[in-house]
């Protein structure tokens, strides 16, 4: 078998409420979701050895625990479960993503492996099973299953597929922190979303972006809390000139906004690296 190479893109929350706390322990959200570059590059190829032999390279793979991620938990799930019997494979992820930023890079390396590992036939699994040993892996691992944009709602988190691209100019800041979603949500104690707005997707990108605008991150305010230093990026962006909204994405740390036009968000990009020329910064299109 040759080496297969294929991309795991970063995933964004444009908005993100927290409607509840269920009775397992996770959170009723609304979120609107899309995915952009940059991404991981995940390398595939039989491994002879009879074993699974998982790497990871590049600047972001510190601080990944290599025996227990969502590459070995997806792995192991499928192969208690008989889906993987006599194939094994060495896979290295070189990471793009920054671990930890709320960019989704370890939900979507584990997503695109399992894609991969159904479309070349390696597995044969329903989208039902493949959904709920996907749920196991993580709860960002089912929505990341396919490359588009996904409005995610209801008690049960039910996802709705969108068929409509967005192409955003968007800007992502990431200020070298690893915040931690167990904990932010475990401090997020009030739940202000009473009435859910319902965005009809069928309109034009002028009434999504304001849609957009009047919307927020429910977790942004427990985040910035343990890390001030959010706040001023997040206020750096919006302040630009084109730039529609900013805000965090997930539990953050990574930051990043919406402007009319790619010279902007660069120009925007520009200004980033001059005041905060270690943290992180790309420009990119959503998918």
């Amino acid at each position: 078998m040759k080496k297969f190479k294929i991309k795991s893109y970063s995933k964004v929350n444009l908005y993100l409420k927290v409607l509840k706390k269920l009775s397992n322990g996770y959170h009723s959200i609304s979120s609107l979701i899309t995915f952009c570059e940059p991404y991981d590059i995940i390398s595939i190829s039989i491994n002879k050895d009879l074993k699974d032999h998982i790497s990871f390279s590049g600047k972001f793979k510190k601080k990944i625990d290599k025996k227990s991620n969502t590459i070995t938990k997806l792995l192991y799930l499928l192969r208690k479960k008989n889906y993987l019997k006599k194939t094994f494979f060495k896979i290295n992820i070189h990471k793009k993503i920054p671990h930890g930023s709320g960019l989704g890079g370890g939900s979507t390396n584990s997503a695109s492996l399992f894609k991969f590992l159904r479309k070349k036939k390696y597995l044969k699994i329903s989208k039902n099973k493949m959904n709920k040993i996907a749920r196991k892996v993580g709860f960002d691992v089912p929505i990341s299953l396919e490359k588009k944009n996904t409005f995610l709602t209801g008690k049960h988190n039910e996802i709705i597929r969108l068929s409509r691209k967005f192409k955003f100019n968007i800007l992502i800041v990431y200020p070298n922190i690893i915040c931690s979603t167990k904990k932010i949500y475990k401090n997020k104690s009030q739940f202000k979303s009473k009435k859910l707005r319902v965005l009809d997707f069928r309109k034009n990108k002028h009434h999504i972006i304001e849609f957009l605008k009047k919307e927020r991150n429910d977790l942004e305010e427990v985040t910035i809390k343990f890390y001030p230093k959010i706040k001023k990026i997040i206020d750096l962006i919006k302040n630009q000139e084109g730039c529609y909204f900013s805000r965090i994405t997930g539990s953050g740390a990574a930051c990043f906004g919406i402007f009319a036009n790619m010279k902007t968000a660069i120009s925007t990009k520009k200004l980033i690296h001059t005041k905060f020329s270690n943290y992180w910064c790309v420009v990119s299109k959503t998918i």
